[in-house]
């Protein structure tokens, strides 16, 4: 469905359907401040035919602390020389795709749901102007049909936080991650221990990736309490055998230089 580039105005025919339905968070990314706007209640969201068709529910419209949790490490970690590219699989609010903005990135933000694109366009104008707008770029994506490789390219991050909580999703993300993460890039993604996880981290290795590293972090925010793993994930490229050992010259005698009987 619509890809939408950097120029992509804030206001759009989804924002204007919350229109009166949507309500301001205040946020501190780092030394940024701004506030993020969301739908007031993500239960209004939900449609009874979106679920029939696909177990479709509005999770976008809540922000999360795995979202909040992610953001940080993002934003801590400043992109290359350059820049780089980051796709992120399932944007919702934004909140990750302004962290990794703001840390130099130049961006893909994807999900299922155009109004998640379209808050987060809106939220990204919010917070970073028309600067940060100008590198990034939203498109649809279904992690059942992901577009192909050749039209998306290649990502040096690959981001998600807390996508892991439907159990058939685990290996549908794992392909997503093998597909669109570039050889020698990083998949970061942020989980509170959903239903998929476990699953997740098996099915890895079917797509070659493995898990470089898995740092946890808490999230305090009374009445919340989690712990969120960040799973660090890499192609899992086979070591180079070593080569041959060759002997020494001084243990070298060829047929011809051996002393005769």
């Amino acid at each position: 469905m619509g890809t939408h580039g950097g120029d992509a105005g804030p206001v759009t025919d989804a924002l204007l359907m919350h229109a009166g339905r949507t309500t301001e968070q205040p946020i501190t990314l780092g030394d940024l401040t701004f506030d993020l706007l969301r739908p007031t209640n993500a239960d209004d969201l939900i449609s009874e035919a979106d679920f029939v068709a696909d177990d479709r529910l509005p999770y976008w419209a809540d922000l999360w602390p795995s979202s909040h949790v992610l953001a940080a490490h993002v934003l801590a970690t400043p992109a290359p020389a350059g820049a780089g590219r980051v796709i992120e699989l399932g944007c919702g609010l934004g909140l990750v795709t302004i962290a990794a903005l703001r840390a130099g990135w130049s961006v893909l933000a994807t999900d299922y749901y155009e109004d998640a694109m379209a808050f987060t366009r809106e939220n990204v104008r919010r917070a970073l102007g028309d600067a940060g707008l100008a590198r990034l770029t939203t498109r649809h994506a279904d992690w059942r049909a992901m577009p192909p490789s050749a039209s998306l390219g290649a990502f040096d991050r690959v981001l998600g936080a807390d996508i892991l909580y439907e159990a058939h999703y685990a290996s549908l993300i794992a392909d997503a991650i093998a597909h669109t993460l570039a050889p020698g890039g990083t998949a970061l993604i942020a989980d509170p221990g959903r239903l998929a996880v476990d699953a997740f981290r098996d099915a890895l290795p079917e797509f070659g990736l493995r898990i470089a590293g898995r740092p946890v972090f808490p999230f305090d925010e009374p009445p919340i309490h989690q712990r969120i793993t960040i799973f660090s994930i890499t192609h899992d490229t086979a070591p180079t055998p070593p080569a041959p050992r060759q002997p020494s010259s001084s243990a070298r005698t060829s047929a011809d230089e051996r002393p005769s009987q």
